[in-house]
């Protein structure tokens, strides 16, 4: 039970750093490839570019995670500390029901393109697979929010957008 939650807290964090690790492999093979035989591996740069997709949209679950995203917060700075919690929890609210949005409309893109199937052109894999990364990462940045949410819920202070370093 106690490595399902280690498992549950770092799942980004490890599937972030494995596809980086695996695309940085591909890389470094590809140059040393380059190097030595002024050949190239012709699946390495697809499999850097697919790892590379798949790295970023778990980073950004892992941004989600730890209320790391961008937001612009300077026109909060003369506010009450209420009206700031408010503003970041409506804030949050359209973040989450975007998310959904996307994550249901990338379901039904992941449909499109399983019934309609585009092959990769050297590691021959069907790209749905690979797409299969957007629904899942938009429904993960929803749920790591709104987890926030519930961890945090009667502390605002954790919150407040004081405490991003305005």
């Amino acid at each position: 039970m106690k490595s399902l939650r280690w498992l549950y807290a770092n799942f980004e964090e490890i599937l972030s750093a494995f596809f980086l690790a695996v695309m940085i492999a591909a890389l470094s093979l590809q140059v040393v490839m380059r190097a030595t035989t002024g050949g190239s591996v012709p699946w390495a740069e697809e499999l850097s570019r697919y790892t590379f997709v798949w790295a970023v949209y778990f980073g950004a679950s892992l941004a989600a995670k730890r209320a790391g995203h961008v937001r612009i917060t300077a026109q909060f700075m003369l506010v009450p500390f209420k009206v700031k919690v408010a503003f970041r929890f409506i804030s949050d609210l359209i973040w989450v029901g975007f998310n959904i949005f996307f994550a249901v409309y990338g379901v039904e893109m992941l449909a499109d393109s399983f019934r309609y199937p585009e092959i990769s052109p050297t590691l021959g894999i069907v790209k749905a697979y690979v797409e299969c990364i957007i629904p899942i990462a938009f429904f993960l940045m929803s749920w790591r929010t709104i987890e926030l949410y519930i961890k945090n819920w009667g502390h605002w202070e954790r919150l407040s957008i004081e405490s991003e370093g305005v």
